[in-house]
């Protein structure tokens, strides 16, 4: 039969790292609950979205190039009537004249300058964000889109 003998400081030493242990598990799980990504305002500022335009390029088999453009990200997501400042820089292509469908929104992007684009949508839907500049099927076309629920 083995027996254990503790002394004192074995006694006082397992105390407290009990002690830390269990205030460890409490602090891990009454502050660990999730973190927002980010904040909205609760005044009436409107969110920023930011997009840029973006191209690539690629040599077919024939040897032709062919380019296409895109809005970055593709698809931005608007609660209904939520106020939204969508800024869009021009990263490539020297100009992309644009028009947002269902709505009378447009503007153009001039590469190196920031459009801004206030909206606020009162319909659910699917709205498309369409550059006139790039909608020939060679290159893209062009399309975006903005997910409101």
């Amino acid at each position: 039969m083995k027996f254990y003998v503790l002394k004192k400081e074995s006694l006082v030493f397992f105390i407290i790292i009990c002690i830390a242990a269990i205030t460890a598990f409490v602090w891990f799980f009454v502050y660990s609950g999730s973190v927002p990504a980010s904040r909205l305002e609760v005044d009436s500022k409107a969110r920023e979205i930011h997009l840029i335009t973006g191209e690539f390029k690629t040599k077919m088999d024939d040897g032709t190039e062919m380019e296409v453009y895109r809005w970055d990200p593709g698809t931005i997501f608007v609660e209904k009537g939520e106020k939204v400042d969508l800024k869009i820089f021009g990263v490539n292509g020297r100009e992309h004249s644009f028009t947002i469908e269902g709505t009378n929104i447009k503007g153009t992007v001039q590469k190196g300058k920031e459009t801004v684009v206030p909206l606020q949508f009162n319909d659910e839907g699917v709205y498309r964000l369409i550059c006139h500049t790039h909608s020939q099927s060679m290159e893209g076309p062009m399309i975006g889109y903005i997910i409101v629920d």
